[in-house]
């Protein structure tokens, strides 16, 4: 297995690091990555195998000491199905989509289609930052609705999101981690006090099915519910407001526009810039892939946008193709037993939210150059400057 050396902070990285990727691929499906020192799957067929591959996991095999001023955080990511296996995920998983469910999913397009076309018309004059005024409200005032929170909590909510996600971020700082740990306590004492509320007053929201919601007898705890509700709020905006931003990116900076079926260029965005760049899992038992010997207990690193560029299975994957037609399903999502539960919901606001913006301002353009910020694993903007 060769090693590489790159330091996911490092600002030409940061910026583009796709070829480092490329570089990774041309060494072998299996690289030791220093910076990490854990081996990263890089191919499509890789990272495809070992997501589904139930020899791997998301649990560790010996859980980490937790750091006292963490404990609040990670008592919330304890209940968190994203961090669970077998038979806990399935039991939460599963409880979670008798409430989640496609119709209620789908019955919400002309409530994001009726706020995308608010905050287009509602766009500034002159220059601004789509990320501010279009691409971070309608996620996070989505998921509000859904769940029954006030949506006048969504600034709230936003921060307390922005501060806990800060935690898979390469770059953490003792700083961070402290505001995460505080985001985690104040999350979780509202959500506490609303589902209470909600037991006493049920509403035709989320909060409430998932109260409701019982298979063979159980039902989700509080806690459970609370690190549910957090992380249907954490998971799917990250992932919507990166993937809009570089989305309306690529298009005003190739001319690709949606046409009258958008999911075909939703779809080749997510494949060829995700909004989460790097997941892991950890070997179950001894077991040998792609000529790598791995041990129980051992850690490893899946490079989704390294899949999604992978030229032996997308042609000429490095190039941005809007009505791309070949090559299997992008894994921006994941696969597997842990595939995104919220990625319905994320491609349903996409395919809404990106014709609408472009149908209100055909016009719209790059008003300054867009840059990544330093939040690898993620990959999203830290501004995106338009004008109408």
């Amino acid at each position: 297995m060769e090693t590489l050396r790159q330091s996911p902070t490092d600002p030409g990285f940061v910026q583009d690091p796709y070829p480092f990727y490329a570089r990774a691929r041309a060494a072998g499906p299996l690289v030791w990555w220093q910076d990490y020192a854990m081996p990263m799957a890089t191919t499509h067929a890789a990272v495809n195998t070992i997501l589904r591959d139930r020899r791997f996991g998301r649990e560790p095999v010996d859980p980490p000491p937790v750091p006292d001023h963490l404990a609040p955080f990670y008592a919330v990511e304890a209940h968190s199905m994203l961090e669970l296996e077998p038979p806990r995920h399935t039991r939460l998983r599963s409880l979670v989509l008798r409430a989640f469910t496609t119709r209620r999913i789908q019955a919400l397009a002309p409530e994001i289609a009726a706020l995308a076309r608010d905050l287009a018309v509602a766009l500034p004059e002159g220059e601004a930052d789509l990320l501010d005024t279009f691409c971070r409200p309608i996620p996070v005032i989505v998921i509000a609705r859904l769940l029954g929170v006030p949506e006048a909590m969504a600034p709230e909510l936003l921060r307390w999101s922005n501060a806990m996600v800060q935690m898979y971020q390469a770059r953490r700082t003792r700083a961070e981690e402290d505001e995460a740990a505080h985001a985690a306590s104040e999350f979780a004492a509202f959500l506490r006090a609303h589902v209470e509320a909600r037991r006493s007053d049920p509403r035709d929201d989320l909060i409430t099915q998932l109260i409701a919601a019982e298979e063979a007898g159980e039902k989700l705890s509080t806690d459970e519910l609370i690190t549910t509700c957090i992380l249907l709020l954490n998971a799917g905006h990250e992932a919507t407001v990166h993937t809009l931003g570089n989305g309306v990116k690529l298009c005003l900076e190739t001319g690709a526009r949606p046409g009258a079926d958008p999911a075909p260029l939703i779809e080749e965005i997510l494949r060829f810039d995700p909004p989460l760049h790097l997941f892991t899992r950890t070997a179950y038992e001894d077991v040998t892939l792609f000529g790598h010997d791995f041990r129980r207990g051992d850690p490893v690193g899946l490079l989704l946008a390294s899949a999604g560029r992978d030229g032996a299975v997308y042609a000429d994957g490095d190039r941005f193709v809007p009505d791309r037609g070949d090559g299997p399903a992008n894994l921006a999502f994941g696969a597997g037993l842990h595939f995104c539960v919220g990625a319905p919901l994320a491609r349903l606001e996409l395919q809404i939210a990106l014709p609408i913006l472009f149908d209100t301002h055909p016009a719209l353009r790059l008003a300054a150059a867009p840059s990544y910020a330093n939040i690898y694993h993620f990959h999203g903007l830290d501004r995106l400057m338009v004008a109408r």
